[in-house]
């Protein structure tokens, strides 16, 4: 009997089909269809999602995943592995490159994020916003007389919206009416010649109506203007004179982002803003961030792209530059994104002290308040918003200022109401009439920190305004007629400082309403006497002081917001009584009242 051989070259293990290397039929000719198809998706998949070609975007990780993944399923179906399973160690064979590169890619970003991560770079994080201490009344600009009220803004964003959306009916007059809408998400505030505007550039309400304009339109020249709108005086303006061909609205090569793309392949983008500049020409303002923490962490600004909405052409600043007084570009109002600048201050509040410490205990941690505004001083935007404990929303530390265009950031130590605690007083006083009171703006009346909003109705009309100290947040102005009556608020305001213990004389001008244009009254008249007796009373929320002189034997009477220093007044004090007539009545309405050893004069006339 022959003896029985035993084949033991493979261990005694059973070859399984499924590994052994079967390439297709034209696996050569497969390879490279596999190739091509996956140049094809790179190529597509670049023009649409336009991923900078920069290891610290996460677009440039997904977009990698996307293209190597192209081969590995082109590889699949090419093989007819999806029929024929014996073709898989081939699909798996061609695979390893792909996915090993793919696994890198994986590795440096994940190794780059935990090196970017605030867990171990906390120092770091908190220093990416330099701030400095300010003095308030050194810092925003005092307003004491009505003139200085023409460069702030009276309503916010929302309401310049409503009045812009009710421009693009003048499109009627071009045969354009129902094709246009505002857009929105890039509308800026700026400060042009001197007064705060919103400028909003315009889209085609759908992609058809965009079609039938632009494609089947012949000479397609763009969308023919753009909103801006005075926030000051309310008026809307649609402005016809630039045909805008390049915009985020658009599509194909005149879609901002692409036409900049392609000329700063490795350049991350930010955020991207609607500007015009002195002449009213209109650009696009793109940040160009660089990650300052790490791999992936710290996003700062390095630059910005300035891209004329018109031509297309692009030109490119460092943020020195921009920063720097170059009249060039000085009109630039937003270089830097209102969120990325409230983002770094979070990280300078977080973790000025650890990382740790922003869990445990949290000492000294503080955040930026819910929502934000901006203030114009001299010809920049600053972005302006309250700082609360981390531990505590109902009242604030203080305010940071930023400046939009230089990255300059200040800091004002104070306690107070937050915007939303003095947005529900303003509420409060007009319940009734359901109204809603808009983001406050800060502003300085006389160096009072002052919470200045409109007040609007359910159609983002404004209806009136409101006033709310920022220390004393008892006290809440809006005008006794409750109309837009700013002068009203003002009145009601001052006199409700003045009702304080200690009272709060503001010192203000209502005369002054346009600089140069105030004349003497040669109709007043003068009394001077002892104050024998004086009493008060609260009308229409205004209180009225009641004087009587040992000399005239009438009383002379006058609110506490056009004379301030008659609260300070006593029976027996000397005081100079002015009138504007000489009228024989018991009551009088006096224009003055003023100590008489002092000689200060009181020029504010008293309406009605």
């Amino acid at each position: 009997m022959d003896p029985i051989k035993v084949d033991f070259s493979d261990n005694g293990k059973k070859k399984n089909v499924k590994d052994i290397l079967i390439p297709p039929e034209k696996a050569g000719i497969k390879i490279v269809i596999n190739i091509v198809f996956t140049v094809i998706v790179a190529a597509v998949a670049y023009y649409f999602m336009l991923p900078p070609m920069n290891p610290g975007s996460y677009d440039f990780y997904i977009y990698w995943a996307i293209v190597l993944g192209s081969y590995v399923a082109s590889a699949y179906v090419t093989s007819g592995a999806f029929a024929k399973p014996e073709y898989m160690p081939y699909v798996r064979r061609h695979a390893i490159g792909p996915v090993a590169i793919a696994l890198v890619l994986a590795l440096v970003l994940g190794i780059g994020y935990l090196v970017s991560s605030p867990f171990f770079r906390a120092k770091d994080y908190s220093e990416i916003l330099t701030i400095n201490s300010a003095d308030f009344e050194n810092s925003v600009s005092v307003i004491d007389s009505m003139s200085d009220f023409d460069s702030v803004a009276l309503i916010d964003k929302e309401a310049a919206q409503t009045l812009a959306d009710k421009t693009l009916g003048d499109f009627a007059s071009l045969d354009l009416e129902s094709q246009f809408e505002l857009l929105t998400a890039d509308s800026t505030q700026i400060n042009y010649k001197g007064s705060p505007y919103r400028v909003y550039p315009l889209q085609y309400g759908d992609v058809f109506k965009w079609f039938f304009n632009s494609v089947t339109g012949g000479n397609y020249e763009g969308i023919p203007g753009y909103v801006m709108v005075n926030m000051n005086t309310q008026q809307a303006t649609l402005v016809t004179d630039y045909d805008i061909k390049y915009s985020t609205a658009e599509h194909f090569n005149e879609y901002l982002e692409r036409a900049i793309r392609f000329e700063y392949p490795t350049y991350i983008f930010g955020e991207t803003s609607f500007e015009i500049d002195e002449t009213g020409h209109p650009y696009w303002v793109v940040e160009h961030i660089e990650k300052t923490i790490g791999l992936v962490g710290g996003d700062d600004v390095a630059g910005i792209i300035l891209v004329d909405a018109v031509t297309g052409e692009s030109s490119y600043y460092t943020n020195e530059e921009f920063g720097s007084d170059n009249a060039e570009i000085s009109w630039i109002d937003q270089a830097y994104d209102a969120d990325l600048l409230v983002k770094q201050y979070n990280y300078f509040g977080t973790y000025a002290n650890g990382f740790w410490n922003s869990l445990i205990g949290q000492s000294g941690v503080k955040k930026a308040s819910s929502g934000y505004s901006f203030l114009a001083m001299g010809d920049d935007v600053y972005l302006y918003t309250g700082v609360t404990s981390v531990t505590s929303d109902d009242s604030i530390l203080g305010f940071f200022f930023i400046n939009q265009r230089t990255k300059e950031a200040l800091f004002y130590t104070t306690t107070g109401a937050t915007e939303s605690a003095a947005q529900a007083s303003a509420q409060g006083k007009v319940q009734d009439l359901g109204w809603k009171a808009s983001f406050p703006i800060l502003l300085n009346i006389d160096g009072q920190a002052t919470y200045f909003m409109a007040l609007k109705d359910a159609s983002n009309i404004v209806k009136s305004y409101a006033m709310v100290n920022v220390e004393q947040y008892n006290v809440v102005a809006i005008p006794a007629n409750e109309n837009v009556d700013l002068k009203g608020c003002l009145e009601a305001y001052i006199s409700g400082l003045a009702q304080l213990s200690p009272a709060v004389i503001i010192d203000f001008d209502f005369d002054k309403e346009d600089v140069g244009t105030d004349t003497p009254d040669d109709t007043q008249n003068t009394v001077t006497g002892k104050v024998t007796d004086i009493r008060s009373a609260v009308i229409s929320g205004n209180t009225y002081y009641y004087i009587e002189l040992d000399n005239s034997g009438v009383y002379y009477y006058v609110a506490a917001s056009v004379s301030n220093k008659v609260v300070l007044v006593n029976t027996g004090d000397i005081v100079t009584v002015t009138t504007s007539t000489a009228v024989d009545t018991d009551l009088i309405a006096a224009s003055a009242i003023a100590f008489a050893e002092s000689a200060v004069t009181e020029e504010t006339v008293v309406e009605g």
